[in-house]
């Protein structure tokens, strides 16, 4: 992933540095567990430690893959140098590549995880805050973009809560779904290696033991990981949408905070353009993006090939540094972001009642008109209000067969915005837990 949408710890993940340091604690745990078994001499387990502090030269073991077409040989050579050969000459005992591949992969994948929980909860935070600080804020709801009926800012900002809370428990569950580690040999019976070190090398690493491994971890686990990534993505996308629709200038009832400085384009010195939510759009197709080449590398040759293993060197940074990224650019954006509850009156009344059109519908069922013919009298007011921005209340009390139905008091009572408002205390409750 380019730099611009990048953030340190993230990377650092990824950094090749990062990847030999775990290459290097899963070869010395597996020496350990060896030694305990009787299987080498505890001095060699012991030399390999001399290695703790070493910083691996990726530089010289890009220049030993050159030569061995090999990056575990590259990298174990490497470690050999600084160990002793004849010390090292028991790495690796009983081991395959994809032992040390696969199990750093996953490690990764949960350090990963670790960091997107954290911007989940910033994010969690920001959006409830918000949704507290807006809970009586009245806007129209609207459905196919076209005014609805009453809702609140605060309703909004708790569903797009209530839809990261779900995601915060997705991860939790792919993280513990990746959470495994493989040290099982070649095609995975543990012909040459004792099952006991396989249960040491993930003990020590945060890791559980994978139940059956071939001689690769099953990529199901890392396509359910990907998936989720992926619904997490949408999920940005969804709340940016409705961001950036709120800041059109013929809505205008909220928008992202405009920074002292900041240009909005560089013809017209006017503008005030929703860039961060509209940048947080299209981070989520990238995201989005290595879903399906996850769930393609669920289905191996036999038992492995490593028609995987290219696509993860790409999606797995990619993936997690972008949703990190975003993650934490949406947080600022909902913390920063300015709310215009007056705009929000000034549109719901644009057509004058209008959004009351139910209530008015409901109530003339209730009064004994059939449910047709109650319609019929409701839309042919409020077709006036749409062509003439007539106001509804006064057309339906205008309107002798309305008036008749419901008397003049009945109409009114219709008007009351709290109507609309009155369970927004029990959805929190349902949403945060709170009254």
């Amino acid at each position: 992933m380019i730099p611009r949408y990048a953030r340190p710890e993230m990377t650092a993940i990824w950094d090749p540095a990062t990847k030999f340091r775990i290459w290097y604690e899963i070869e010395a745990h597996a020496c350990d567990a060896q030694a305990d078994l009787g299987v080498i001499p505890r001095e060699n387990a012991e030399a390999v430690w001399k290695a703790r502090d070493v910083e691996f030269d990726v530089a010289r073991i890009d220049e030993i893959e050159a030569v061995t077409k090999h990056d575990v040989i590259a990298f174990l050579t490497h470690l050999a140098e600084h160990v002793g050969s004849d010390e090292a000459r028991f790495v690796h005992q009983g081991m395959t590549s994809s032992d040390v591949l696969d199990t750093c992969f996953n490690v990764q994948l949960v350090r990963a995880a670790d960091i997107l929980l954290a911007d989940m909860d910033k994010l969690l935070a920001a959006l409830k805050r918000r949704a507290l600080e807006h809970k009586d804020t009245v806007r129209v709801g609207r459905s196919h973009g076209i005014h609805a009926e009453p809702t609140t800012m605060g309703l909004t900002f708790a569903r797009f809560y209530a839809e990261m809370d779900r995601n915060k428990n997705r991860l939790e569950k792919a993280k513990w779904e990746i959470a495994t580690g493989a040290i099982s040999g070649a095609v995975g019976t543990f012909a040459n290696i004792d099952p006991a070190v396989e249960e040491h090398v993930c003990a020590r690493l945060g890791l559980r033991a994978e139940p059956i491994s071939t001689q690769v971890i099953p990529r199901d686990r890392h396509a359910m990981f990907f998936a989720t990534l992926g619904v997490i993505a949408s999920s940005i996308e969804n709340v940016a949408t409705e961001i950036r629709h709120m800041q059109r200038t013929e809505v205008l009832e909220g928008a992202e905070f405009f920074s002292m400085g900041q240009k909005g384009s560089s013809a017209m010195p006017h503008k005030k353009n929703p860039v961060l939510t509209e940048n947080l759009t299209g981070l989520a197709r990238l995201v989005r993006m290595t879903v399906i080449p996850a769930m393609e590398n669920v289905a191996l040759w036999h038992e492995r090939d490593i028609s995987h293993s290219s696509v993860e060197r790409g999606i797995g940074p990619d993936a997690t540094i972008t949703l990190d990224f975003a993650l934490n650019r949406l947080a600022g954006v909902v913390d920063k972001m300015i709310i215009y509850p007056q705009h929000m009156l000034d549109n719901m009344n644009k057509y004058p009642g209008l959004v009351m059109s139910q209530r008015v519908l409901l109530a003339l069922t209730q009064a004994g008109v059939s449910r047709e013919d109650a319609y019929s009298m409701v839309q042919r007011n409020a077709l006036k209000v749409w062509e003439d921005r007539l106001d509804f209340r006064e057309l339906l009390l205008a309107d002798e067969d309305v008036v008749k139905a419901l008397g003049v008091d009945g109409i009114n009572e219709k008007f009351d915005m709290g109507y609309h408002t009155k369970h927004v205390d029990t959805i929190f409750a349902r949403v945060f837990g709170e009254s």
